[in-house]
This record gives structure tokens, C-alpha cells and sequence, in this order.
């Protein structure tokens, strides 16, 4: 009971900021998958082999910096929630327990995916296109669908967050915050009730 005590509602604004935060990383993620690397292949202008030049590299940034965002959304919904580690009695909640596991589940699908193809993107646009220099027929590109996998993780990520800290929320503190005053008040005029006496 005491990790009752020590625990807070659930909080909209709080709810509401971590939902900005995984739609911005999914947005991200969605702009990397659209921004991939590809390459051509191009004569070297100082012999006659062929090489492959590859354009931006956007695609690394937009995916390393979603990698970020979504691992700041993660931290802050276990800091909130301690992880489920001091909350002994949750369980019992079947709920919270499964959005836990799928939260970090596609937590960890998505960052895989995310810091993958930025490393693989990366490694396309910066080194390969310059230094492996012989004959080439095609260039070498990261798969289409990598960002794609990692921003639909993201959604599955963010409804089973928000049902986990809700869940979690809900349990610790025996209800939502109305609930309680409610029933504050209604034990506060039962005792100005049962304090009045008759004639």
C-alpha cells in the first residue's frame, strides 16, 4: 500500500506530451523512409571505371533524430511508471502488464529499425559511392520498408503506452482524481451528518 501512497493519477497533459512526441518521431520516421539514399552509376572522370554516386543523406538524419525522440517518449512513460518495478500490485493487472510487454516490445523493434537503416543508409551515401571503385552494373540501396516497419511500430508503441501509463496510473492511485473527491466529499458530509444531533 505504501507504493499506493506515493503514486499520482494519471495526467492528461502528460498523456497528451507523449503522444506529440511519438507522432513527431513517427513523422520522422515516415520522412526517412521518403528520403532514402539511392545511387546511379557514374563514369570516373579520372580512368575508365564506373562508380556509384549516391545523393542525400537526409534520410540518416531524419532517422537517427527519430531514434531520439522515441527513446525520450520511452524514458519518460517508465520514470512516470518506475518501470512497473515498484508497483507490486500491479500484478494482478493483466491489462497493464500486456501494454508493458507490447510497449517495449515495439520500442525496441522500432529503435532496431530506426538506428539499422540510418546506419545502412549512412554507410551507402558516405563511403561506399566514393571508394569502391570498379565496374558496376547497379548500386546498392537500403531496402524500401525499414522506416516504414519502425513508424508503424510507433503507433502500436504509443496506444500500448498510453493504455500501460493509464493503466498503471489507475491502479496506483484507486481511481481516477474525480472519483476520489467525490467520494472525499461524500465521507465529509456523512461526518457533518452524523456530527449533528437531535433535540
Amino acid at each position: 500500500m505504501a507504493g499506493f501512497a506515493t503514486s499520482r493519477p494519471a495526467s492528461v497533459g502528460l498523456c497528451a506530451f507523449l503522444t506529440f512526441l511519438n507522432l513527431f518521431a513517427f513523422l520522422l520516421a515516415v520522412g526517412a523512409e521518403r528520403r532514402r539514399s539511392t545511387g546511379k552509376v557514374v563514369p570516373d572522370e579520372y580512368d575508365e571505371r564506373s562508380y556509384c554516386l549516391y545523393d542525400t543523406d537526409a534520410s540518416t538524419v531524419y532517422g537517427v533524430s527519430a531514434f531520439f525522440v522515441l527513446l525520450l517518449q520511452q524514458a519518460i512513460v517508465t520514470a512516470a511508471t518506475r518501470c512497473l518495478c515498484c508497483g507490486t500490485a500491479l500484478s494482478s493487472r493483466g491489462c497493464a502488464v500486456t501494454a508493458f510487454i507490447l510497449s517495449w516490445t515495439t520500442f525496441l523493434i522500432a529503435e532496431a529499425c530506426l538506428i539499422g537503416g540510418s546506419v545502412r543508409n549512412a554507410k551507402h551515401t558516405k563511403y561506399l559511392g566514393y571508394y569502391m571503385k570498379h565496374d558496376l552494373v547497379s548500386c546498392a540501396a537500403l531496402r524500401k520498408g525499414v522506416f516504414a516497419a519502425a513508424a508503424a511500430m510507433m503507433l502500436i508503441n504509443l496506444l500500448a503506452s498510453l493504455v500501460y501509463y493509464w493503466s498503471y496510473s489507475k491502479a496506483a492511485t484507486g481511481g481516477f482524481m474525480k472519483h476520489q473527491n467525490e467520494v472525499g466529499m461524500g465521507m465529509t458530509d456523512y461526518g457533518l451528518d452524523k456530527g449533528v444531533s437531535g433535540p
